[in-house]
């Protein structure tokens, strides 16, 4: 336990060290997730919330807080591994003890830490815009957002190192990860509330991993109600489908990398 501890600080503080020297670039990721900003001004300027039960408040509040759990819950270990495969870092990493993908869970949780001054700017540039969006969550709303909010990185993370393991067979993995995008866009709530969808599609979002990734997180920051019991299970699901095909790809991909470089 005590060397696993240090373990994770070293990982953590290098890596954080390692973020403050591209804050700049870490500040443009942090704009270019603005999408729920971007819906936030459409939507506020129709009548639908009233229609669906959120009203102008709510729905301002539901974006703000879509686009705030939407910094901590993107992942993008395909393209490091990628890069790292192609060039030749991956080598030396597979020959320490330490499990390699460590590294780059590490590197997300420290680029999240940076990301940090730059969304509570642009969340109280925001809040001076759009008054009623402001508001403080409960302390039981901060504790279960934060709980799914690191629940969706985990599906998230694992989600796309299944994709990631097919840099052993592929030069050009990262593409495949493009077809995700689609039906992220789709069924995540980041357009739309899934209170806008249909029952079927709200259905078919709720099985997916991708509401919880941003609309689960964001109905809860925003105060809106959750049936917490079958999000949990959806997720626990899909943390135990993940996992050992994560584990079962990372084996196989390593024996193939190791056989190519005999």
């Amino acid at each position: 336990m005590r060397r696993g501890l240090r373990i994770a600080r070293v990982l953590l503080s290098t890596q954080y060290a390692l973020m403050l020297e591209y804050r700049a670039e870490i500040a443009l990721w942090s704009l270019s997730g603005v999408v729920p900003l971007l819906m936030l001004g459409l939507w506020s300027q129709s009548e639908a919330g009233q229609a669906l039960g959120l009203g102008a408040t709510g729905l301002s509040r539901y974006f703000l807080a879509a686009f705030v759990v939407r910094q901590f819950t993107v992942v993008w270990v395909i393209h490091a591994f990628e890069e790292d495969a192609l060039q030749g870092r991956l080598s030396p990493l597979l020959l320490q003890p330490l499990q390699p993908l460590w590294r780059y869970v590490a590197a997300h949780l420290a680029e999240q830490l940076t990301r940090l001054p730059f969304l509570a700017a642009i969340v109280a540039v925001v809040m001076l815009v759009h008054p009623q969006a402001a508001w403080w969550p409960s302390p039981r709303a901060l504790l279960l957002t934060a709980l799914f909010t690191w629940l969706g990185f985990a599906v998230n993370f694992l989600l796309q190192t299944s994709i990631t393991m097919l840099c052993f067979w592929s030069e050009r993995a990262s593409a495949l990860d493009r077809l995700l995008f689609f039906p992220y866009l789709a069924l995540s709530g980041l357009l739309a509330p899934l209170e806008a969808f249909p029952p079927g599609v709200r259905s078919l979002a709720l099985a997916t991993p991708f509401a919880y990734q941003v609309a689960i997180p964001a109905r809860l920051l925003a105060g809106e109600p959750v049936a917490i019991g079958p999000a949990l299970a959806v997720l626990g699901a899909w943390l135990a489908l993940l996992l050992p095909l994560c584990l079962i790809l990372w084996r196989a991909g390593v024996r193939r990398y190791g056989a190519m470089g005999a």
